[in-house]
């Protein structure tokens, strides 16, 4: 690959030169190591269809692992695995009614991070 090519893929300056008053007011909120690392985790959880799709289901209405099981044409096992993994991450919380367990997205964040996302795809195309 020649230097054309990369600077297709990632243009940069063609001088180093550092801008070290706005690099100091980057550095001063920027988050610690241990905060963006908890926060690429939060996001890696989106990055499965699987996920999305039980999430998306969730900021719609209460739903049981049977619901949600039917919706996506998918084992309730599948399910059940995908929504502890949620759950661990503090995505969705669960309430006992009767013999039913109802899943629900844990507060409005979540229904925003999902909103702003399908926005941000239909403003952009499909060309992720």
């Amino acid at each position: 690959m020649g230097k054309r090519d990369v600077e297709k893929i990632a243009p940069h300056c063609d001088f180093i030169f550092v801008h070290e008053t706005v690099v100091k007011q980057v550095l001063e909120v920027m988050p610690g190591g241990d905060e963006l690392q908890k926060l690429a985790e939060f996001f890696r959880v989106f990055g499965d269809s699987t996920r999305i799709r039980i999430l998306y289901a969730l900021s719609q209405s209460e739903l049981c692992v049977c619901d949600i099981a039917s919706l996506l044409e998918m084992g309730q096992s599948a399910i059940s695995h995908q929504l502890r993994i949620l759950k661990q991450m503090r995505l969705v919380k669960f309430r006992r009614d009767g013999k039913s367990v109802l899943y629900s997205l844990t507060d409005s964040h979540i229904q925003t991070i999902l909103a702003q996302g399908m926005e941000h795809i239909e403003e952009k195309g499909q060309g992720i």
